[in-house]
């Protein structure tokens, strides 16, 4: 991350994954001396709440919407009292507020589901929606214990296309840098299913695949390497779909990166197949980091 000192913002809602979110986020902050903001947005309560707030003459949720961002300013204040912490309740809905704070982040950080009965949509509706959208990079804290804490001591990288990529892997190598780990720069690979009848050809054709995929992750590798000499990093090209690749891979990873293309002046999802399925399926919380258009 960069040497500008913008905050890091944490969504926050009171929920389990919520929580471990901002424990991430605040551990995020201290490894790279940076300011934490926590952004509580209680829009979808404010319209469910407001016929029985009315009738109690109080504003809906603001008193619980104040204690559920104090107190997850608490529990970072107890895990790093060296943080830098702001907190804020806004009655925006969620996905406006998050965006709009992205503005003026390095990244944002959201868990992968919210409160409330919508369980299975909240990702749907807040993580994705602000992942495929935000000027910014934005992690999604997902996966299980070890990839969350921090276990394994290695964070992986789908490479892109070079001319395009680089954001992402400066994103990675900063992370890798700050952490002291290892980087896995991951490529994957298919041959076109046509000619299976020559196997000579089917060979030659697969080691093309195979050597072109290398290449083009040495040639996205260039400048960061040159700019991170020490960073342990392997470079694997693998034959598969990217997205089932990478997701097998993110079980032994603490960070998955990948870009994201955005395309200026449309508001549709800009997220690929690869990014849509790791931030629904990967075992590690997942950056999505994007792109020049």
């Amino acid at each position: 991350m960069g040497m500008m000192t913008l905050p890091l913002v944490s969504g926050v809602d009171g929920s389990e994954s919520s929580l471990r979110a901002v424990d991430w986020a605040a551990d995020e902050a201290a490894l790279h001396g940076l300011p934490l903001r926590l952004v509580y947005a209680f829009g979808w309560e404010q319209y469910e709440g407001a016929a029985l707030a009315l009738s109690l003459g109080r504003p809906p949720e603001r008193a619980l919407a104040d204690c559920i961002v104090d107190t997850a300013a608490e529990r970072v204040r107890r895990r790093h009292p060296g943080v830098d912490i702001s907190a804020e309740a806004t009655p925006e809905d969620a996905v406006i507020a998050l965006l709009h704070e992205g503005h003026n982040a390095e990244a944002l950080i959201t868990g992968d589901r919210g409160r409330g009965g919508f369980t299975g949509l909240l990702l749907g509706s807040v993580g994705l929606a602000v992942a495929a959208r935000a000027p910014c990079p934005v992690i999604v804290v997902r996966g299980d214990k070890a990839g969350i804490e921090g276990g394994h001591g290695r964070i992986l990288l789908g490479v892109g296309e070079p001319e395009s990529g680089s954001a992402a892997v400066r994103f990675a190598f900063r992370e890798v840098g700050a952490r002291g780990c290892e980087l896995d720069a991951v490529r994957a690979w298919r041959c076109p299913s046509h000619n299976r009848a020559d196997p000579r050809r089917t060979a030659s054709e697969h080691l093309y695949h195979k050597e072109r995929a290398a290449t083009l992750i040495d040639e996205a590798m260039a400048a960061s390497v040159q700019d991170h000499p020490t960073v342990r990093l392997h470079s694997a090209a693998v034959e598969g779909p990217a997205a089932k690749v990478l997701v097998r891979r993110s079980a032994a990873a603490d960070l998955i990166v990948v870009g994201a293309h955005r395309c200026r002046g449309h508001f549709g999802l800009q997220l690929g197949r690869v990014a849509h399925t790791l931030l629904h399926h990967a075992d590690c919380p997942v950056a999505v980091v994007p792109l020049a258009p």
